[in-house]
């Protein structure tokens, strides 16, 4: 539920609020006043991931005379069986003589799909009916068979279709209180394939608040303790966890509870293969549970046939996962769809980085088979030409993704001069990723699955991309790698950030790294504020443009692991620092996105405009960023620390770290 600072939503073109239920707006007016005027805002906190409290009061205090109606709205999402809000709503009359008001709560909900809302020029192909009944409105939309409800239940208020009133007669002092509650309700999915599994937002057991609370707690108190000698970094380390322990969703199958990272809000508040599967690599040292339920949940979507509507292909990730309207009337793709290049190599990448940390081999050989399906996507249908190195070009040329690489915007794979490059393309990074899951494929092969063949293999097969690779894509006269090679195979020879998840990955030569360092640490990829997603000074350069110019939390932190891999790690400080400063002036959040201007120029960063926040790898990143500083690495059954951290950052301790040593302490000192 997105609301503004008073607890109201409404269906704001320019704004994305309401409460949203398996990717439909199920409330898109949720309005309280009192006699037809809206409340103060006074104060607004959470007090535990699904509840949220508004201190408000009437009009009419002013410099010289104080406000005399106080109005608390308390608000928790899945206090009974998991779809459902139950909002208090406590008046007290703060004044010295009785008073009559007449408090109300305006609703409307209009079944908004997600991509709706993106998108107005869709409509809705039916109509909304409302239905009155004692205490309760019924707010019901039925297309065929898809039906999606809003159930209001508002005990002691008239009622209207719109709207529930409260006439309240108030002595000096006295206090009033009501609960109304608000259920949702929609049809079953559609019958799913063969070994895959139903989805929901709460666990099965459809914990009160108090258990929520308890539970985060709970996820709080698991994770590692922080000690930092510069405050910021500690309150922006405590913000991550919650916010990643708030973007939880639970899949039915995973009986134990488990969950795995939802993308962001408000717009991918569901499952996406590659945000999942980065997220839970970020957290490992911090809550590894992530990584084996994201890990265990995308193997049984993993794809078994071809499904060109869905760019499914066997062996394929999924890339996102939708339940609205439009994905069940299949007038949208992701129900799944796996129009995703890099989620299948890096499940790969992600499988094996778990075990090294967790020793938890038995997932590992429960996966075999799917991972084995991994390894033959890259090599045969990932490699779309045979020429060794993973491209994309969409199936579904109607709605699919036509970029399939992380920066997946139409606009994001261009040459220098802005023209867009043709297809099929392969981005650089993807041959990073499929040359680093080769090798920790090979691993898991040789010392886990006992197939000594398939690992020698594919060292054989990585070392042999790595050789072509930095030949074929390094830009001699610019000291980096293209960006891309396109249709007819030339280089995308545009500066971008996509060349530091290469360090990431290992797959530069060793003649190559200090010339691409020094890319990514000048002025035009280095904002102050970050690595921008595209060099400044290029004609496609744009500070607001979502992958041509802006600052992205999730890959500087990638790209710092990779600097720290080469050895580099004054810069791989340089660019936590820049990432942690950025955070204290987001409120210790880091936005999925923010602006690539200059920070000589802005002082400080700029938002982006439709950012999400919280969004899960962007929660990931200051965790990320720590095992960077603290130089921590699974070393067999022990954990080891190389620390480097800047001097401006100070001292840093992380007691209590998880892993296959069970608990284990690291310091900067």
């Amino acid at each position: 539920m997105v609301t503004d600072m008073s607890g109201d939503a409404e269906a704001d073109p320019d704004r994305v609020l309401g409460l949203f239920y398996r990717d439909v707006r199920h409330l898109s007016r949720w309005r309280l006043t009192v006699d037809g005027s809206p409340l103060q805002p006074l104060s607004t906190g959470a007090s535990g991931y699904p509840a949220a409290t508004f201190f408000l009061a009437g009009l009419g205090g002013n410099v010289y005379a104080d406000p005399t109606l106080s109005v608390i709205r308390s608000r928790v999402l899945g206090q009974g069986d998991g779809e459902d809000l139950h909002e208090t709503l406590t008046v007290t009359n703060c004044g010295r003589s009785v008073v009559v008001v007449e408090l109300a709560v305006a609703f409307d909900a209009d079944f908004a799909d997600l991509f709706e809302v993106k998108d107005r020029q869709l409509r809705k192909k039916a109509r909304v009916l409302r239905r009155v009944d004692g205490s309760r409105v019924a707010l019901t939309y039925r297309r065929q068979d898809y039906l999606r409800r809003t159930v209001i239940d508002a005990p002691g208020a008239t009622l209207s279709q719109g709207t529930a009133t409260f006439l309240l007669t108030l002595a000096a002092g006295e206090t009033w209180s009501s609960t109304v509650t608000v259920t949702f309700e929609s049809t079953a999915p559609r019958q799913e394939q063969p070994g895959q599994s139903r989805w929901r937002h709460r666990p099965e057991s459809g914990p009160r608040a108090e258990q929520h609370v308890l539970d985060l707690q709970g996820w709080m108190d698991a994770a590692p303790t922080l000690r930092a000698s510069w405050d910021s970094f500690t309150h922006t380390y405590g913000q991550s966890l919650r916010d990643l322990a708030a973007l939880r969703l639970h899949p039915q199958a995973l009986a134990d509870g488990a969950a795995l990272p939802a993308a962001g809000l408000p717009w991918f508040m569901a499952v996406f293969g590659r945000d999942s599967l980065i997220t839970s690599y970020q957290a490992l040292p911090f809550a590894p549970q992530l990584a084996s339920a994201t890990l265990r949940a995308l193997a049984r979507r993993q794809a078994d046939r071809f499904d060109d509507f869905r760019d499914a292909e066997p062996g394929k990730i999924l890339h996102e996962l939708r339940f609205g309207e439009l994905t069940y009337f299949e007038e949208w793709p992701q129900s799944p769809y796996y129009g995703s290049a890099d989620a299948t190599p890096l499940f790969l990448i992600l499988l094996d980085e778990y075990e090294l940390w967790s020793g938890d081999r038995d997932l590992v050989r429960d996966l075999e088979p799917q991972a084995r399906a991994c390894v033959e996507w890259i090599e045969r249908y990932g490699d779309l030409d045979g020429d060794g190195y993973l491209e994309y070009q969409r199936r579904n040329e109607t709605s699919g993704l036509e970029n399939q690489c992380w920066k997946d915007s139409w606009d994001s794979i261009v040459h220098p001069d802005g023209r867009l490059a043709s297809l099929p393309r392969a981005t650089c990074e993807l041959q990073g990723y499929a040359y680093d899951a080769r090798r920790r494929t090979a691993r898991l092969a040789r010392e886990v699955w006992d197939d000594p063949g398939l690992a020698n293999r594919l060292e054989s097969d990585a070392a042999a991309l790595k050789t072509r690779f930095n030949a074929d894509f390094w830009v001699d006269q610019g000291g980096f790698f293209a960006l891309a090679l396109d249709g007819q195979k030339r280089q995308v020879a545009t500066l971008t950030s996509n060349i530091g998840h290469l360090l990431w990955s290992g797959i530069v030569a060793d003649e190559h790294v200090t010339t691409l360092v020094d890319n990514l640490m000048a002025d035009p990829l280095f904002s102050g504020w970050g690595i921008r997603t595209l060099a400044a000074g290029q004609p496609a350069f744009n500070p607001l443009s979502y992958h041509d110019g802006t600052v992205w939390p999730h890959e500087n932190g990638l790209i710092a692991a990779g600097l720290a891999r080469y050895g580099h790690h004054e810069e791989a400080g340089r660019v936590a620092q820049a990432i942690l400063d950025a955070a204290g002036y987001f409120g210790y959040r880091l936005p999925e996105v923010f602006a690539g201007y200059d920070r000589r120029l802005t002082k400080f960063p700029v938002e982006y405009p439709t950012a999400c926040s919280p969004q899960a790898w962007a929660a990931g990143t200051p965790l990320l960023l720590l095992r960077v500083l603290l130089g921590l690495h699974p070393d067999g059954e022990q954990l080891t620390s190389t620390p480097h951290v800047p001097d401006n950052i100070g001292e840093l301790t992380l007691t209590g770290i998880p892993g296959r040593w069970g608990r284990a302490d690291a310091t900067s000192t």
